[in-house]
């Protein structure tokens, strides 16, 4: 068993940091628009606030049960309260909901493309892993939180 969560390469801030900077490099390179001007600000503002609320909950719940937030430190138990009572996974939606509304402040379809490629490499390379050391680790603790709570929503 892997003493730690994630020591893969694919470090999931890495890969959301960057889908962003691709995105954004492409949009100057060739912008694109996805809503109407009126509209980006505040609902991409809203959207971009709310990730980081979220990004915050669940640090300071993890914070508050005493287990490390890195993938590269040995996870010391499941947490199910906070933001993990309702999404396995609340960091990794932040970081999402975080690069969905980057994508709609600015007003730009490539920042929203670039954003499935970094939700699919999370969803089938790096949740699973993670997956697969909690379900060693925690046996029974961790399948039947999995089995009562969705990995994103």
């Amino acid at each position: 068993m892997a003493e730690v969560t994630n020591l893969g390469l694919v470090r999931p801030p890495l890969v959301y940091l960057s889908a962003i900077v691709l995105g954004l490099v492409v949009h100057i390179l060739w912008p694109r628009h996805i809503v109407p001007w009126s509209l980006g600000p505040s609902v991409g503002a809203l959207l971009t606030l709310s990730a980081v609320a979220l990004f915050i909950y669940a640090i300071r719940t993890f914070r508050a049960a005493g287990t490390p937030i890195p993938g590269n430190r040995p996870t010391t138990m499941i947490v199910r309260t906070g933001p993990y009572h309702f999404t396995r996974n609340p960091i990794y939606l932040a970081f999402s909901l975080f690069q969905l509304g980057l994508a709609v402040w600015v007003n730009s379809l490539s920042l929203l493309l670039t954003l499935i490629p970094a939700i699919a490499l999370m969803a089938c390379v790096v949740i699973p892993r993670e997956e697969r050391y909690l379900e060693a680790r925690f046996p029974s603790e961790y399948v039947s939180y999995k089995a009562s709570v969705r990995r994103w929503l």
